[in-house]
C-alpha cells in the first residue's frame, strides 16, 4: 500500500472511530476498485457494495453513496441536493476529497461534502464501503451510514 493510501485508510479509520462506528476495515490485496471486485472479495452481492460517486457542485464535492448495482442519475441527485451536479475528474476528486477514485470512502473527506444515500441501500444489510484505498473496505449498514455521514436518503438510480 502506498504512503498516501495508508494515510487515507487511517483517516477513514479515525473518522469511523470518532463517530462510534466499529473499525471494520478489511484489506484485500487483490483489490476492491470496482463494485464487482469488492463484492467478489467480501463474498456479497454487487448491490451490497456502497459505491461513493463524487460530483462537482461548484467548487464543493457532492458525494452520492449508491448501491453497486446502480448507476446514479446526476439530475435526480442534483435535484435532491438542490444543486446542479457536474462530472468530476480524477485529479479534482483526489484534491477535494483526499481519496483516489476506486477508494473514495463515505467518511474522512478533507472537506465536508454534500451527501446523499441511495435509498436502495436501505433494504440491504450488511453493506460494504470503500475505506480510503482501492484495496480496503469496511462493513456497515445503511442506517449507520446515514448516522455517521448525515446523508440524506434519496432516489438516485438512473433508468
Amino acid at each position: 500500500m502506498s504512503e498516501s493510501n495508508a494515510g487515507s485508510v487511517q483517516r477513514v479509520r479515525a473518522a469511523l472511530l470518532a463517530t462510534g462506528h466499529p473499525d471494520s476495515i478489511l484489506a484485500f490485496p487483490a483489490g476492491t476498485r470496482t463494485a464487482a471486485d469488492a463484492a467478489a472479495a467480501v463474498g456479497c452481492a454487487v448491490a451490497q457494495i456502497a459505491k461513493s460517486i463524487v460530483f462537482r457542485a461548484g467548487e464543493r464535492a457532492a458525494l452520492v453513496i449508491t448501491s453497486g448495482a446502480n448507476r446514479v442519475d446526476p439530475a435526480l441527485a442534483g435535484a435532491a441536493l438542490g444543486v446542479t451536479l457536474a462530472r468530476a475528474d480524477a485529479g479534482w476528486v483526489r484534491d477535494t476529497t483526499g481519496f483516489a477514485i476506486g477508494g473514495v470512502a463515505p467518511v474522512g473527506h478533507l472537506a465536508p461534502p454534500l451527501i446523499l444515500l441511495d435509498e436502495d441501500l436501505l433494504a440491504l444489510d450488511p453493506i460494504w464501503a470503500a475505506a480510503g484505498s482501492p484495496s480496503h473496505v469496511f462493513r456497515t449498514t445503511a442506517a449507520e451510514l446515514l448516522r455517521i455521514t448525515g446523508a440524506k436518503p434519496a432516489a438516485v438510480r438512473s433508468g
